[in-house]
């Protein structure tokens, strides 16, 4: 029988955590979602601990119309991604940064020159989590009176999708020759225009970056309805869940491995990244305490109902080896391939993971730091080809 592949690890939260509460807790660093040191310093952090990919959220617009409860959060306040990303490019060596960016309010060649950019920049290390936008004021944003419908949105990222790959592939890899003998900075023959011309996209062509040192970034996708996990089978290099059981978990990789084979892809030839919120403390009463601490801080802060514990996901709450258990019970059986972490309180929850939950993780043969120069080495992905003309 053979083993599974080792686990891998990013991160979906930023300093002071990901909580809405987190910001209020007294251990938590003063404005720490705007401070560059703090959050390189957090980049570094998971990065030597063997984490594969550090994940940026982000939404085109505040999400929350409630002023009094807006004002009660970070939300309001947050950099974005790819601008942030460039920045820990510089400041870390063998972490995966992965940006979200939507399809439905941004242009095809922004996206693929960005992305391209910011591979380049890092060695290898980009990342795309692929966003459609769910928040409705966000067409506000962007002259336009309302959103799209959700089947239009996944029919415009198909398009968007398919143009940012070819944008990509401007360039043959050996194009770039830079020969100061004969004065030939590319050949002609390595470079090819787009003419692109779709429902919603006109592209001509070419991007004017030579292509990332991947191919192509790693893609990633948080699927969840039937429309979404069919997109994911199409395009996904890794798909990010919402599952809360082992039983959830498996039902949703068989409909993800029927949307890959019905596009003659392999089955499980994507892998599946349920989302995981732990706090760990010495005692599993320790544990519980800090997180009722970040209810009550939550629960005076908004009149409106709320989930207590952040998003959906696995939440585990308990001592080092509870939660190594936990993990190691979703991975042993076939659930999950990774976790996109989502520490409530940051460093307090981050701190005992990455120093004992992994340790104990290792040495049951389930995690090592990841290998290679490159986010697609990390994940065990092959470098795409380019593209035939």
């Amino acid at each position: 029988m053979t083993a599974p592949r080792k686990l891998r690890f990013s991160s979906l939260a930023l300093p002071p955590g990901g909580h809405l509460a987190a910001w209020r807790h007294p251990s938590a660093q003063p404005d720490a979602e705007l401070n560059l040191a703090a959050v390189a310093a957090y980049a570094r952090r998971i990065e030597e601990a063997g984490f594969s990919a550090l994940f940026v959220a982000d939404d085109a617009a505040v999400r929350d119309e409630h002023l009094d409860s807006l004002s009660r959060t970070t939300q309001a306040n947050s950099f974005e991604p790819l601008t942030l990303l460039s920045a820990l490019a510089t400041r870390t060596d063998r972490i995966g940064l992965v940006a979200t960016a939507t399809t439905s309010f941004n242009e095809p060649f922004h996206v693929a020159r960005r992305l391209a950019s910011l591979d380049h920049i890092s060695g290898g290390r980009a990342g795309w989590n692929v966003d459609t936008s769910v928040v409705p004021r966000e067409a506000g944003g962007f002259v336009r009176d309302e959103h799209d419908v959700h089947e239009e949105r996944y029919e415009r990222a198909e398009e968007f999708l398919q143009i940012v790959r070819e944008l990509w592939d401007s360039y043959a890899d050996d194009a770039i020759v830079a020969d100061k003998r004969t004065g030939l900075y590319f050949t002609p023959r390595g470079r090819r225009p787009l003419n692109h011309v779709g429902k919603h996209f006109r592209v001509a062509g070419p991007l004017n970056v030579s292509r990332p040192t991947q191919g192509h970034p790693v893609v990633f996708h948080a699927a969840a309805t039937p429309t979404e996990i069919a997109f994911a089978g199409r395009q996904a290099d890794v798909v990010l869940t919402a599952a809360r059981s082992i039983d959830d978990a498996h039902a949703y990789r068989a409909r993800l491995d029927d949307a890959l084979v019905a596009v003659g892809r392999a089955s499980g030839s994507v892998q599946v990244w349920p989302g995981l919120s732990p706090i760990v403390a010495s005692t599993e009463g320790e544990a519980t305490t800090r997180r009722d601490e970040l209810r009550d801080l939550l629960r005076d802060a908004t009149p409106r109902p709320v989930v207590p514990d952040g998003t959906g996901g696995l939440f585990v709450v308990g001592t080092p080896e509870q939660v190594a258990d936990r993990i190691a019970e979703w991975h042993e059986a076939g659930a999950a391939d990774g976790f996109t972490v989502r520490f409530p309180l940051i460093p307090a929850d981050a701190d005992p993971f990455l120093d004992e939950v992994l340790p104990i993780l290792a040495r049951r043969g389930l995690f090592a730091p990841p290998e290679g120069a490159t986010l697609r080495d990390f994940l065990g992905l092959s470098r795409p080809e380019r593209s035939v003309a």
